[in-house]
């Protein structure tokens, strides 16, 4: 079986004028369940488009849609995993803040963490097996992070995902959490063009409003890391 992920982030990475910083995404085991949910989806964007009188060309962001159309969409992915991370930024070292490179380093750390954890809470309810999985597909909303940067995530995640671990002090081993995993790949994508990435904004806002509102939600399939 192959994973499909798509993320993408809200909020500002800078404490000094916000509190919050979230990674929202959905987890797909399968292409059948990715193309099975793409398709309601995409209905359920084409209802809210054509109820609230936007343009076919209107991309149909959390930023430009009312709580309601944002209600509408979020309730179409109820059955879709999905996960997050919330960092509180009030709680993270200053040093993380130095330059642009120990912010992403650190929000690389996060994004991988919170995937993990979310791989390993499926593989503990019975969702997934650790040797079943032979690739996962991982789509995130575009930025401008640099080519090493780009590199370095997603050897980060094939270091966690396939080979494991060690900790600062080589003391210990944390094993891969799949252990007949080919590999990992990692695409940047515009959201203007990959409805899923569009669907990962809806859930990334729902989950900063919820951070920001002390209303988090609460189910089986949302599954949430919250650091520090």
């Amino acid at each position: 079986m192959d994973i499909f992920v798509y993320s993408d982030e809200s909020g500002v990475f800078d404490k000094k004028h916000n509190n919050t910083y979230v990674y929202g995404g959905l987890i797909f085991l399968g292409k059948q369940e990715k193309d099975v949910n793409v398709r309601k989806y995409i209905k359920a964007e084409s209802n809210v488009r054509m109820s609230g009188g936007y343009a076919d060309t209107t991309e149909l962001k959390a930023s430009l849609l009312k709580n309601k159309e944002k209600y509408s969409i979020y309730r179409s992915l109820n059955n879709c995993i999905k996960f997050g991370a919330v960092i509180n930024q009030q709680n993270v070292l200053e040093e993380v803040f130095a330059n642009k490179k120990s912010k992403q380093r650190y929000l690389d750390y996060v994004y991988i963490l919170c995937l993990k954890r979310a791989f390993e809470a499926l593989i503990t309810r019975g969702d997934i097996k650790n040797d079943q999985i032979k690739n996962i597909h991982v789509f995130v909303d575009e930025h401008t992070t640099a080519t090493s940067g780009k590199y370095e995530l997603r050897e980060g995640m094939e270091q966690e995902f396939k080979f494991g671990t060690f900790n600062k002090s080589y003391n210990s081993f944390n094993p891969p959490v799949f252990n007949q995993l080919n590999g990992v790949t990692l695409k940047f994508c515009s959201s203007n063009s990959v409805n899923l990435i569009r669907a990962a904004d809806i859930v990334a806002n729902r989950i900063y409003f919820g951070a920001n509102n002390a209303c988090l939600p609460d189910n089986s399939n949302l599954l949430i890391t919250i650091l520090p």
